[in-house]
Parts: C-alpha cells; structure tokens; sequence
C-alpha cells in the first residue's frame, strides 16, 4: 500500500510540473507557451518566403509538439490573430464576431521577417534540447529581445495555479523599455485589439483588476449603437447577453441588429416611452457590456512558476536585451576574426608562394610541416598561430583561385571587417545606447496605424446592479400547497421583489429564515410573515409573539426586532421546548387568553394590549401574561 501511495505521489507530482511548465504557464524568456514556441520554430524552419499551407505547419509541428494538431491549429490561429510574428492568408475569422477560422487546409501562412529580428534563434545564443522522440532538436526557449509575455498576453489553468496576463500596446511596450534603460520611470496599462473602454484604478501593475465596457453612441434618445467591444466578448456573446436580459426583463428594447463587418456596429432600438438613459446603465448591469477581468500574471522563471509585475518584466527584459545584442556582438565580433585571419593566411599563402614549397613533399605530414614553416617568418602579421585546419583550408584553394587572386580585393575585405570590428568595439562599450537604437528601430518597423492604442483608459463607476433593478417580479404564496416564491402559479401576490432581494418568512411554527428570492420554496400553511430582510426592513418591523409553556399552560408574550441572521438556516422565536401560539409583525393590537375552565375560576376570558409590553432582545425570555392556564387565545384583526 505504501508503495502504490509513493507511487502515486511521484506520478502526480511529475503530472503538475509537466502542466505547469510545459502546457499552461508561458516562458518568461520568450513570453511563449510551448505549443507557440514549437509552431514558431517550424516556421522558421520552412521559411522560403513562400506561404505554406496552415496544414502542412501543423503537421510538421507534430514533430514537436506530441499533443495532436487540434490544438497546434487552434494556437497557430490565435497567434496569427495577434499579426506579430505570422503573416496569414485566407479565413483566419474574426476577433469581433467570434467567427471560426476555416479549415487548416483552405488558409496559408508565412513567417513575418521581423520574427528573426526579436527572437534569436542561433543556436551558440539559445539553447537547444532534443525533441520529445529524439529525433530533432528544439530551442528550449528563445531568446526574445521584447518581453512578449506582455504584448501577446497569456491565459492558462495548471494544477493550483492560474495565469491571466492582458495584453498591451507593443509600441507603448517599447517605450518602456527605453525609459527602463535610460533609468526613468514608466507606467504600462493593457490595450485590446477589440478596443473598449477599461477603468486602471485597480490595476496594480499586472495585478489586480479591470473593469472593461463596451464603447457605445448614446447621441440618439431612442438608439444606442455599440461601436467597440469589451475585453473577453465578440459581438455574437454580447447580443445573447443582451437577449437574455430582456427575456429575463431586466432591459426594454424593442430590436436588436448587428451590422458587425471590419468594425463593431451593433444597432439597439428601445420600446415606445423607454429613452437611453433609462437603459445604458441596465447594459452596463446585466450584460457583457460591463465585465471585470481578475489579473494574474504568472509566469516560469528559473523553470519555476514565479508571480510578477509588469515592471518586474520590463526590467528582467531590458537586461536580457542588452545581454542578447551583447552575446551577438562578440560572436560577429568572433566571426570578423576568424574570416580576417583565413584571409590573411590567403594573402600571404599567395604573395609569399608558400604553396611552392610543397610541391616537393610527398606525405601529408610533410606537406603540413612545410606550409607550416612557410609562416614562421609572418608569425607577426597574423591574429593567432597556424593550425591543421587552417592548412586544409589553404590546401583546398583551387588553383584558378590561386592565379587569379585579386590582392585589392582582399585588402578591401580585410579593411571592411577591421572598420566593422571598430565600430562593434565601440558597441560593447555603449551597449544600453546600443540597445536603444535596436528599440528604435524596431519600433519604426512596427509603427503603423493599426498599432496604435486601441483601448481608451477612463473612470468607470461601477453600476450597481441591485440599484437598477426594479421590483417588478412577483412573490406569491398558495396557502393550500404552502409553497412561497417567484413561480409559484396560484395563491396570492404579496410583494413586488428583484432576484437580489433578501426574504424573511415566519412559518406556523414560530421558526424564521431568510433567503434569497425563493423560485418555489415549501413553507408550510398559515404562513405567519413574510417581508424584506434589509437592515431598513428589519429595524421598522417589530414581532409580537405569543408562546404557551407546555407544562404549566402559562402563555408568555415576546416582542423583539431581528437584527441578524445567516442566509438559509433556522431561527426559532421562543426558548426551547415552547409552543408558539401567534406571531404578528403589527405594533397594536389587542389579544385575549381563554382559560381552562376550573371550578374557581370566574373570569374564562381576559383581553390584554400588545403594546402594553415592552420591546426585548432577540435572545430575551418572554414576559408571562396570565398565572392561569390557557386553553385557547384569539388575536384581534
């Protein structure tokens, strides 16, 4: 048994990290989910220039990604959506209807040339692992020099963790960058492709909360056209929202049309004597034209998942930029140097006839040894000694190279790769300038109308749902079936109520509840009260309750105010073991106590005054009435 828990532990505990880290939680370093990431290199892979058919991507992206090519299509559209990295052509849908995208077979993609400037993919920068069946190889995290995770955004639920990023402007995602290089401060706040409206006030740095509302035009007293969309909706869930609601009577329009083509445009007719201001704030209440979006932002650091700010990552990816562009340098840096010794190996092997000297030898040992120590004498000119390889590479000059061999070529290429050598020099002191301008330039690629703000940031005030709803649904209660609510078909209408309202009910019995509007509660006949259980209710309504000790026949008279309950649970208005006679919510009347006929006794019947008694605590004893035995009692009207 021991075993089979150890093992199951072991099991469960590798399932979560595999989910956490692998499926829902994006990278830090690439701001990419794995699915993303391993779409993205297929892409790069197949890059010709040419589009390629989103089947033929998904199917080598298997080779990768082992989890089918359902959901390898389902991320390559929703990628090639956010008009970054995949330059799409064909039906890729529409982010504002929610219309599908056709099938994988029928639409095209490319990679977008600017995908190679953001991600390094050479493999002495990032770093590669074997595929999941070893027969490939894959980055195990590209090296982004733009925090991605903020400009696509991200959602996922692993195992006890969630991760919910919005998205953000790039070009405003640049700027901060800049500002964290310089060392000046910065601010970011979400934008969304669908536009909108969004309140920051609670938005605490990629934490927090957002509340997001439709864009409406509101000039026209008996029309209200929605014109941008909430975060989370498209045009199609925000009309049910809005069917629902009038189904529900919560809001009164007369039609409802949506004219959505490239641009939001949902047309709202009202009914005869309803006029807009009536109903925007019902929108707002009782729609998706008001939704409030919780934020997260999670992601794997360190292959942990780790919670951070919107600074925290512009900050992590200002030092990985400037790391990135420095790693470049040095391996160009490298790579002049080595292409400028071959080159001057070249010159000299041609100048100096060096290749003469073995034309004499005749083992391969002798050949090396020989151009060898042709170099001894112009040890000085070179940038490192002379190895093996470098002889095979000169041995390998063909002859016609050799008798055409252009010395202002080669002094015009050697001076070309010693200017550029400068100039990267002079880079890797001044990397965050340098770091800047690659920003810069960047950023004059990615400017364009589409890229500005979308969303427009402003104060919203929250709509009181409960505010705007009217009391206009109505509580009935059927004193044969005992049964109390909003559907109940027979009985009596007692009250107007909205589904928000709070109702206390006192059965026979003298036991009290509260709960929220009831659709068909069983109550129970002679249904005693029934009324609001708000705070301004409760204190108005004062309770008489009339209560007859089993034991002597003593009946005990209680007057109190309810002051506080919990929703759903039982209350009894008399101590233990009492039998409640009457309970009555005015605050005069007159009762009278019928006794037990004895043979002494005169008087059989006795009137009393309510209001003669005082008011008591909830948890109070009852005032004894009579120190005779009651039979009956009978309660004026």
């Amino acid at each position: 048994m021991a075993y089979v828990k150890n093992l199951f532990e072991q099991n469960f505990i590798q399932y979560a990290s595999y989910v956490i880290r692998d499926r829902a939680i994006p990278e830090i370093t690439d701001g990419l989910k794995p699915v993303q990431r391993r779409i993205i290199h297929t892409l790069i892979k197949i890059d010709d220039g040419r589009y390629v058919k989103v089947a033929n991507v998904c199917g080598r992206t298997m080779a990768y990604h082992p989890h089918g090519d359902a959901s390898i299509y389902t991320a390559l559209v929703n990628l090639a959506n956010r008009d970054l990295f995949i330059d799409k052509q064909g039906n890729y849908g529409n982010l504002l209807t929610g219309a599908n995208a056709a099938a994988p077979r029928y639409i095209e993609c490319r990679l977008r040339s600017i995908t190679k400037e953001i991600l390094n993919t050479n493999p002495r920068i990032t770093q590669y692992i074997p595929t999941y069946d070893s027969r490939d190889v894959e980055p195990l995290a590209f090296q982004a020099k733009l925090p991605l995770v903020l400009i696509l955004g991200a959602e996922g639920i692993a195992v006890g963790m969630s991760t919910k990023i919005l998205s953000h402007n790039v070009l405003e995602i640049i700027e901060a960058e800049r500002k964290c290089l310089r060392g000046e401060p910065f601010q970011l706040y979400p934008d969304f492709p669908t536009g909108g409206l969004i309140d920051v006030s609670d938005y605490q740095d990629g934490l927090g909360k957002i509340v997001t509302r439709a864009k409406m035009d509101t000039s026209d007293d008996k029309k209200i056209i929605i014109t941008e969309l909430p975060y989370g909706s498209t045009t199609e869930s925000l009309c049910d929202s809005i069917e629902k609601a009038v189904k529900a009577g919560k809001l009164k329009i007369a039609s409802i049309m949506d004219y959505t083509s490239d641009k939001v445009n949902i047309e709202i007719k009202l009914q005869r004597g309803v006029y807009t201001k009536d109903v925007v704030d019902a929108l707002y209440a009782f729609t998706e034209c008001e939704q409030t979006i919780y934020c997260n932002l999670l992601v794997i650091k360190d292959n942990m998942p780790v919670q951070m700010t919107c600074t925290q990552v512009i900050e992590y990816h200002s030092k990985q930029l400037v790391g990135i562009l420095k790693a470049e340098l040095e391996l160009e840096k490298a790579d002049l140097l080595e292409k400028l010794h071959l080159r001057t190996l070249e010159r000299i092997f041609v100048e100096e006839r060096i290749y003469k000297k073995i034309e004499q030898m005749k083992t391969e040992e002798d050949v090396v040894k020989a151009v060898i120590d042709g170099f001894k004498p112009f040890r000085k000119e070179l940038l490192r000694d002379i190895t093996v390889e470098d002889v095979d590479h000169l041995l390998k000059i063909p002859i016609r190279r050799i008798s055409l061999y252009d010395i202002n070529k080669n002094k015009q290429e050697v001076e070309a790769m010693n200017n550029r050598i400068k100039e990267i020099n002079k880079l890797l002191k001044h990397l965050v300038e340098y770091a800047i301008s690659y920003l810069d330039g960047i950023e004059k690629k990615l400017s364009s109308e589409d890229r500005k703000r979308k969303t427009q940031l402003t104060n919203i005030k929250t709509v009181d749902v409960k505010a705007v709803t009217k009391r206009d649904v109505p509580l009935r209660y059927d004193e044969k079936s005992g049964y109390l609510g909003k559907s109940v078909p027979g009985g009596v209408e007692l009250f107007k109520v909205t589904p928000f309202d709070k109702i206390l009910f006192v059965r026979k019995s003298g036991i009290y509840s509260v709960s929220e509007t009831p659709d068909k509660l069983f109550v129970g006949p002679e249904l005693r009260y029934c009324g609001f259980a708000d705070k301004e209710s409760l204190s108005k309504t004062l309770f008489t309750v009339l209560y007859r000790d089993p034991e002597t026949q003593f009946v005990y008279i209680k007057r109190c105010k309810i002051q506080g309950f919990i929703m759903n649970r039982d209350y009894f208005f008399a101590p233990d073991g009492m039998e409640v006679l009457h309970v009555d919510s005015r605050k005069e009347f007159e009762f009278s106590l019928n006794y037990v006929k004895k043979p002494r006794l005169k008087v059989l019947t006795e009137k009393f005054k309510a209001s003669d008694y005082e008011e008591k605590t909830l948890k109070a004893k009852g005032v004894r009435v009579s120190n005779k035995e009651v039979q009956t009692i009978s309660v004026t009207k």
